[in-house]
């Protein structure tokens, strides 16, 4: 089954909820999830916590556990927050390339499916009536223990943002498209080095070309270690082809381990 994640904490995560329940065909089931009922679409689930999405680790466990089923991926429906309260529809897979400062574990990444997130930043430019930003995120924030892919998709980044009723509608539209559709899609696989939190280039490059994003780890991240890069590569959904380096928005050292990888593991280095 896939599975659609959304929070009652989470005002924009509500917001999307309402959106699927109240125009896309969800209906209520008899299960409960956390304690809140569960609703279903074809081959899809909608659930909702009580608790922070970012601070659910082993949810995928948690899932089977409550309603014996398996996840096949997760997307999670929520805000995003930025003190600059930019108006943005974004995407991105969680972990963390060292510290955990909010949720998931020190230096553990979660399994990202770069074909959903690339058709959910296509997707969400199409439908993007609004005028507001559309991006990946670099990898950030938890969950990171999960065992099946997952994603993000979020509206931000303010609470003006996440009550928009357009942009619940825009990203209730686009989780759908993504899981009917992700798995019969073939791109390029990159790993994405270096750049801001919203990866303006590797934003460009997805929108441009037929390449996908798996984790990107902006330039605050950096020094990146070789092991972060293969535990990169290795909680990647499918083949890795590529590693891509902003080269500005990179430090020395770090572009330096990719390039050496890239040539190590046989993979295309791409250097923008």
């Amino acid at each position: 089954m896939k599975v659609i994640m959304t929070t009652s904490v989470d005002l924009a995560s509500m917001n999307i909820r309402h959106k699927l329940i109240e125009h896309f065909g969800f209906r209520e089931t008899e299960q409960k999830f956390d304690g809140t009922q569960v609703y279903h679409w074809k081959d899809t689930v909608l659930l909702t916590t009580d608790r922070e999405m970012i601070y659910y680790d082993h949810l995928d466990k948690e899932i089977t556990n409550q309603l014996n089923i398996t996840p096949e991926i997760i997307i999670f429906a929520s805000r995003h927050s930025s003190q600059q309260k930019l108006p943005a529809l974004t995407t991105h897979v969680t972990g963390n390339w060292g510290k955990a400062m909010y949720g998931g574990k020190d230096e553990s990444l979660a399994i990202a499916e770069p074909r959903a997130m690339k058709l959910a930043l296509l997707k969400l430019r199409e439908l993007n009536t609004l005028g507001w930003t559309v991006c990946y995120e670099a990898t950030h924030h938890g969950p990171s223990e999960l065992g099946v892919p997952s994603l993000f998709i979020e509206i931000g980044s303010s609470k003006e943002e996440w009550k928009n009723e357009e942009a619940g509608e825009i990203i209730a539209e686009t989780i759908l498209y993504v899981l009917e559709n992700y798995q019969k899609s073939k791109f390029k696989t990159a790993i994405g080095i270096g750049g801001g939190h919203y990866a303006p280039k590797q934003t460009k490059k997805a929108l441009t070309s037929d390449i996908a994003f798996s984790h990107i780890a902006a330039k605050y991240a950096h020094p990146l270690s070789r092991e972060m890069i293969v535990r990169a590569i290795e909680r990647t959904s499918g083949n890795v082809d590529a590693i891509y380096v902003d080269w500005k928005g990179s430090k020395g050292e770090t572009r330096q381990i990719a390039r050496d990888l890239a040539e190590e593991l046989g993979l295309e280095f791409i250097k923008d």
